[in-house]
């Protein structure tokens, strides 16, 4: 059972340590916390706020997964190999652009309400 904790913790770190985008979406994960202290958020905002960072964080680890596997499956260019690598980098995009309204329906009113 230790294992499988090991080869998950293993998988986070990879995914944080080589991949740039997942330092964007820290980096961006850490700016709105800064301003989820500063404005004083409710455990529910917290809890949306939460739920978002592990939506796009997920994402991008399961983007990042697939990616590697087509590369290493299909090593010269396919349109399906093509279409699997957009298709998960747009799920990606989807999360982000979902926690970015989110995050504008949770602050705005912190701010000019």
């Amino acid at each position: 059972m230790i294992d499988v904790f090991e080869h998950a913790i293993e998988g986070i770190r990879t995914a944080f340590r080589e991949e740039r985008n997942m330092k964007c979406h820290i980096a961006a994960l850490i700016v709105v916390t800064l301003l989820g202290f500063f404005t004083g958020l409710s455990a529910m905002e917290w809890a949306l706020l939460v739920f978002c960072f592990g939506l796009v964080i997920g994402a991008e680890m399961i983007n990042t997964a697939i990616e590697r596997t087509v590369d290493l499956a299909m090593p010269h260019r396919h349109p399906l190999a093509k279409a699997a690598k957009d298709i998960a980098a747009g799920a990606v995009l989807v999360a982000a652009m979902v926690s970015v309204v989110v995050g504008m329906l949770i602050f705005i009113p912190h701010f000019f309400g």
